[in-house]
């Protein structure tokens, strides 16, 4: 966990074709409300655009929210990007339109976990703070 002077932060990312955003609006604000440095990508960007983004802003959390059905194939990209830029220390969450039969996979490749449709904003702040890992 980041120490006590430093906030949590927090890449909001909708990669993709997608181009509805509210969720990933929703979240950011309640991250942001909570006392977490948010950086929201915007619509639609790459994978190789949101793996910059994390490393350019030093994030320790990546929350990643697609609704387009296309999270099999943008997640192991994102994901497999971050591995070939020796990304390691980044909690990798998902949430959006994921259905719960496609998640275990999502999560032996990387992702932490995934929220859907009706979760509680204070579970997900509630899971970064318990989940997000120190640094050196």
């Amino acid at each position: 966990m980041p120490d006590s002077q430093t906030k949590i932060r927090v890449i909001v990312a909708k990669p993709g074709l997608d181009g509805h955003d509210r969720g990933a609006k929703v979240i950011a604000r309640a991250l942001r409300d909570a006392g977490m440095e948010v950086i929201y990508t915007g619509l639609r960007q790459t994978p190789s655009q949101i793996v910059q983004t994390v490393i350019q802003e030093d994030a320790y959390c990546l929350c990643i929210s697609i609704l387009s059905g296309a999270h099999n194939h943008l997640f192991p990209e994102i994901l497999k990007l971050l591995g070939e830029a020796d990304v390691q220390d980044v909690l990798i969450l998902g949430g959006g339109i994921i259905p719960p039969e496609d998640v275990p996979a999502l999560k032996k490749l990387g992702v932490s976990e995934v929220f859907g449709p009706g979760t509680s904003t204070s579970d997900t702040v509630k899971y970064i703070r318990e989940h997000v890992q120190p640094r050196a």
